[in-house]
């Protein structure tokens, strides 16, 4: 694999994680209440709370979190397959 084609990969599956995200909010904020609105609604917070570390003169915070729902998951998955059937 060429370093071009793992840089659009990744860049790509990030896109695709944000811009699902996003479309499912924003689908979920007009379907009315129910099943299909929880699922695609519902996310999951993984990664690791911000933390901070304080020195006298320097102070950092670190931390890292992603949020997973339906939608971002499904379009990595396209993403995946995309990938797979045009590059290999």
């Amino acid at each position: 694999m060429k370093h071009r084609e793992l840089t659009f990969l990744i860049t790509a599956l990030l896109l695709g994680a944000v811009l699902g995200g996003l479309v499912g909010e924003v689908v979920g904020s007009f379907l009315p209440e129910g099943a299909a609105k929880t699922v695609i609604t519902k996310s999951i917070d993984i990664g690791l709370r911000p933390t901070q570390i304080d020195f006298y003169s320097v102070a950092f915070t670190v931390g890292l979190r992603f949020k997973l729902n339906f939608m971002s998951v499904l379009v990595v998955l396209m993403v995946i397959a995309y990938f797979r059937w045009w590059y290999l």
